[in-house]
């Protein structure tokens, strides 16, 4: 990214960024922002905005640069290699490194899922009042058919859409609200962490800065299927990337903001501690009307399936590179990793009493897990052997492992909250 900027001050390797050609390579980056506009991001943003008011917009923001950077250095690993983050592990570090890292995604992959088909599931309830319990095995069904009978070219177009739609449900939302802008502003800039709110915070970093995207960019990134054997057409690619994951992560910052954005001005000002989705959207009812609790419930259903999607592939690719191999539906590895991913999740959401705290823990196991996909992929990413001539500069290797280190403190402090 920093030598992007370089080489685009300093003249050399301009890109020519024409409106038309820039679009062919929108696509992959916000795949990964349905990521973290999921269900359990809904759980913690409203969490955060009700409990806190504006006071933990700043975790959105860092969240977010900190998903600038990591997201688009693991989809320079895509791109100059070939690998996703699964493959390269398994080629390039030891199978005990490889096999322990790669077992902890899964499970962070099955956590997303449970979040992500537990919200739909909740969505489906809000709307129709169907059980939350039968609701999860309908979104399941749904997405299970999705994938196996879908390309991946179609399945990007139905999220493209899916993320029109929730990001339009919350600037309507919006409008029907008084945002005390002084103070979102100074939320967004000022880092403060209140007592008793370690576990929120905890939950929107890991809602945001999620494991499986990692290794679902570094996959979907190849979809294109660019020459990697010609030297400019990387080069072009590496920053055109650059412009769809910039764009991508901002428009998920955005909707994320929004949504404690909402909470802060309806929940928090009424002094209402939401604890579970289907309060929120009761709630709206009085406090702004019909209609808008209706959006709300909708756009938490598109928010629900289409992160499952994502999930479901992400635990694919994670799983197909155990065996060296590239995420590919017709396998039978991958349609394997997928279904332990999506199906695991269900049994799970069948013990779970109190669904909107599950949706928060889901989020926190997340974070848990992300120190080590971190490392592992700054380990991969500045190696030479691995990356060639795009090894990481020492200048990102320092910001990636402050990143690293800063994730790792607040799990630290997260222990600390339990102990």
């Amino acid at each position: 990214m920093f030598k992007y900027f370089e080489d685009l001050f300093r003249g050399d390797h301009r890109p020519g960024f024409g409106a038309l050609e820039i679009f062919k390579y929108i696509g992959p980056g916000l795949l990964v922002t349905v990521g973290f506009i999921d269900p359990g991001n809904w759980a913690s943003n409203i969490a955060a905005g009700s409990e806190y008011g504006y006071l933990l917009l700043w975790m959105v923001t860092l969240s977010t640069i900190m998903l600038i950077v990591l997201q688009h250095n693991v989809a320079h690993l895509g791109i100059a290699t070939g690998l996703c983050l699964s493959e390269a592990a398994t080629i390039h570090t030891p199978k005990w490194v490889s096999r322990s890292t790669l077992t902890t995604a899964m499970m962070a992959s099955v956590s997303t899922s449970l979040a992500e088909i537990l919200g739909g599931a909740i969505a489906l309830n809000m709307i129709f009042r169907i059980p939350v319990k039968i609701g999860s095995v309908i979104i399941l069904g749904v997405v299970v058919w999705l994938l196996l009978s879908n390309s991946y070219r179609r399945l990007e177009k139905y999220i493209i859409g899916f993320v029109s739609i929730i990001g339009l449900s919350f600037i309507y939302e919006l409008t029907l609200v008084q945002i005390h802008w002084s103070a979102a502003v100074q939320g967004w800039l000022m880092p403060v962490i209140p007592d008793g709110s370690i576990i929120v915070v905890m939950s929107v970093l890991g809602a945001v800065v999620m494991p499986h995207n990692l290794f679902l960019h570094s996959e979907i990134i190849q979809s294109r299927q660019w020459n990697l054997k010609d030297e400019s057409v990387i080069r072009k690619q590496l920053k055109y990337e650059f412009v769809d994951t910039l764009l991508s992560m901002v428009v998920g910052w955005a909707i994320n903001s929004a949504m404690i954005l909402l909470a802060a001005a309806t929940f928090f000002h009424s002094g209402t501690v939401v604890t579970e989705l289907q309060q929120a959207k009761d709630m709206l009812t009085p406090l702004l009307s019909g209609s808008a609790s209706l959006i709300f419930a909708v756009a938490l259903l598109f928010a629900g399936v289409a992160s499952t999607i994502t999930s479901g592939m992400a635990g694919g690719s994670i799983f197909s590179g155990l065996f060296s191999e590239p995420y590919d539906i017709k396998d039978s590895h991958t349609k394997l990793g997928v279904l332990i991913s999506l199906c695991s999740a269900v049994p799970i959401i069948f013990l779970i009493s109190d669904p909107y705290r599950g949706l928060i823990i889901s989020q926190m196991v997340l974070s848990i897990q992300l120190p080590f996909t971190i490392f592992l992929q700054i380990y991969l990413t500045s190696s030479p052997a691995v990356m060639g001539k795009y090894v990481n500069s020492k200048f990102l290797i320092a910001l990636l492992v402050a990143i690293g280190l800063i994730v790792a403190y607040l799990n630290l402090m997260l222990l600390r909250s339990f102990m």
